[in-house]
């Protein structure tokens, strides 16, 4: 699974790669910090899944999810919060799974996995 990085804060960015790149089966393409670095790299390096934080500058929602899903139509979309109340919002604004920043890392784990297998079950 090519996964795309994009959160504003760099701390953030780093935390998911170090933890991604231990797994089997992910790789990550790259990282964006705001909404037109995503749309770029989304252009160039065609990721499977995208890990967004909610509070990407530039995001519009859902326009920059639409923009996105032109380029990649099977795209999955995870948004990442540091507020779970944002739960309600990001999924009625069409991602495909939501993960809390303050959840234990299996729980975006889990998330992927997830959407690993709902893409198989597609092909």
């Amino acid at each position: 699974m090519r996964i795309l990085i994009a959160d504003r804060q760099a701390k953030v960015r780093s935390a998911l790669r170090l933890l991604l790149e231990q797994q089997p089966g992910l790789r990550i393409l790259g990282e964006a910090v705001d909404a037109t670095g995503v749309l770029d790299w989304t252009k160039v390096a065609c990721p499977d899944v995208i890990l967004v934080g909610w509070d990407l500058p530039g995001l519009q929602v859902p326009d920059t999810l639409a923009q996105l899903r032109a380029v990649r139509p099977h795209l999955a979309i995870v948004a990442l919060s540091g507020r779970p109340e944002a739960y309600s919002a990001a999924m009625a604004g069409g991602v495909d799974a939501f993960v809390s920043k303050g959840d234990p890392p299996e729980r975006l784990l889990a998330a992927l996995d997830s959407l690993g297998r709902k893409d198989q079950h597609a092909q």
